[in-house]
């Protein structure tokens, strides 16, 4: 890679280490939208560009998402009641994810796929909707079959879960700077399966780049995971100062933005224009 594609990545897990702590998204709904413009100009194959994108993505927030829990568990502010009841799910979430069903999705469908469901999220959060008091969170069964649809859903679109984490604690009235640390934490065995599940699904497929493991591009996973573990613990600071307002506007906008970035990629990529 030249010095100014080292520079971009490494900028791109700053800011996206930053977001991992500030908003408990692991940074995978800022990292796939830049990851798929970048890897783009690099010439990747298209039919895999996104794929590459999603993988990478998911691979450096097993390392983001250990700085980021580190800082919020400072602060007690993790959940770990609810993270021993999701992960579970999530192992066979993520596995069953980023497994064949992945590899066989064309990059079109995951563009639309991930614009679908980030939007959606970012909805949610703008229209800040009270979940009725009464509502807690549900019983074993309840937390493993939302904890196999977050991970599930997050390996197919390279997000750490918090796009669908968040929201769904928020609605059982787990208190917002909670739902994000506890989201941050969730975040790395989120990566880890969905990482595991990537290499086996991409191996020997011939329009991979040198340098990829899987669907996993290496030189891209470590700058960004180098840059992404210094800036997250800073993230993890602001998201204790700013109130509950402030921080479900910041989530919402910048899933909305994203959204329409991958919608974009996805409709020029079937040819709609």
């Amino acid at each position: 890679m030249t010095l100014f594609q080292i520079g971009a990545l490494a900028v791109l897990g700053g800011f996206t280490g930053f977001a991992a702590g500030l908003l408990g998204i692991g940074g995978g709904m800022i990292m796939v939208p830049f990851l798929t413009f970048l890897f783009t100009l690099y010439g990747f194959p298209l039919e895999v560009v996104v794929h590459i994108a999603i993988a990478t993505s998911m691979a450096t927030i097993i390392f983001t998402s250990l700085s980021s829990v580190r800082a919020h568990h400072k602060r007690g502010a993790v959940r770990w009641d609810i993270v021993i009841l999701l992960v579970p799910g999530i192992l066979i979430g993520a596995l069953l994810g980023g497994g064949k069903l992945f590899a066989l999705l064309k990059t079109s469908w995951l563009s639309l796929i991930f614009a679908l469901f980030v939007g959606f999220s970012g909805y949610q959060m703008l229209a800040n909707k009270k979940p009725k008091p009464s509502r807690t969170l549900p019983g074993k069964v309840g937390m493993f079959g939302a904890g196999s649809f977050i991970g599930f859903l997050s390996s197919l679109v390279g997000a750490g879960g918090g796009f669908i984490s968040v929201p769904f604690m928020t609605w059982c009235n787990v208190a917002m700077h909670n739902a994000v640390a506890t989201s941050a934490a969730l975040g790395f065995p989120i990566a880890l399966a969905s990482a595991i599940a990537y290499i086996i699904s991409g191996y020997g497929n011939p329009n991979l780049p040198s340098g990829s493991i899987g669907y996993i591009y290496v030189p891209a996973l470590v700058c960004i995971a180098l840059a992404s573990v210094v800036t997250a613990p800073l993230g993890a600071k602001v998201a204790h100062q700013l109130n509950v307002a402030q921080l479900k506007k910041v989530f919402a906008l910048v899933l909305f933005a994203l959204s329409a970035y991958m919608l974009n990629k996805g409709l020029i990529t079937l040819g709609v224009y």
